[in-house]
């Protein structure tokens, strides 16, 4: 696939994509003979998961070294597990902080909305 069809299939910009390719995070893309960029099948599920990844807030250093390692085999299954593991901590801990202004919020609404009763009773 192109650059432009595989940016519309994962619905993100061809530039994105290039940055993506220097910062190491897909292997190295075949070219045709005129150098267009061909990417495979492979390399577009490493897209999606770099897509995944980057929607989860995962960082570019730990997708940098998360994939430099899927590149060396199965003797980095270890240390994968484990960059993955810590990135897991972080999202967590990111989701409890928006659950915790999100309760915030829905209570000061709840406040109000008992503030707007009472007014409207007095009216």
């Amino acid at each position: 696939m192109r650059i432009a069809e595989v940016a519309q299939k994962f619905a993100i910009s061809p530039d994105t994509l290039r940055y993506y390719e220097r910062m190491g995070l897909l292997g190295p893309i075949a070219r045709t003979a005129s150098g267009v960029r061909n990417y495979s099948e492979a390399d577009c599920n490493r897209i999606e998961f770099v897509k995944c990844m980057r929607g989860a807030n995962v960082s570019i250093e730990a997708l940098q070294e998360y994939m430099h390692l899927l590149d060396q085999g199965d003797e980095t299954i270890a240390a994968r597990k484990a960059i993955l593991e810590e990135q897991r901590d972080i999202a967590a801990a990111r989701i409890a902080e928006m659950q915790a202004g999100l309760d915030r919020l829905n209570h000061k609404i709840e406040n109000y909305d008992e503030m707007l009763k009472v007014e409207a009773q007095m009216r």
